[in-house]
């Protein structure tokens, strides 16, 4: 189970070890981001197919990623969340954090444009597990 919980938390494993929650900030999050983006160019290259590749994996991770609820914004919600609850629609504590949680793929595009730059008009992106995003937005 540390696997699914790590896709929307990949500092689990630091909080286990350290045996506490960790309340990390969307700056925090969004350097994590950065660091999966310049592994994928790393790995793929910096070409257009590289950057579209590490995009398309990128926007798959979001995917897991949007259900994260920071431990500070847990306290004030009134109803407990399990792992595999999908988390309830929340204001963030600023712009970036809300952007992060959205549940819309078009939302997760607008934060690989800020990782990656603009996509380029050809790219299409459909969850591989049709998260409820792609089925609101598109019917």
């Amino acid at each position: 189970m540390l696997g699914r919980g790590a896709l929307i938390k990949p500092w689990l494993p630091t909080e286990i070890k350290e045996q506490r929650h960790w309340d990390i900030s969307a700056n925090e999050r969004l350097d994590i981001l950065k660091n999966f983006v310049a592994y994928g160019l790393e790995h793929w290259g910096s070409d257009q197919r590289g950057v579209n590749t590490t995009r398309r994996f990128l926007l798959e991770w979001l995917s897991f990623l949007h259900r994260y609820v920071p431990v500070g914004l847990l306290e004030h919600l009134n109803q407990p969340l399990s792992m595999n609850d999908r988390p309830v629609p929340y204001r963030g504590r600023s712009d970036l954090e809300s952007l992060m949680a959205s549940p819309y793929d078009q939302d997760w595009i607008k934060l690989s444009e800020m990782l990656l730059g603009p996509v380029p008009a050809s790219f299409k992106f459909v969850p591989k597990h049709k998260a409820n995003s792609w089925e609101n937005a598109n019917g």
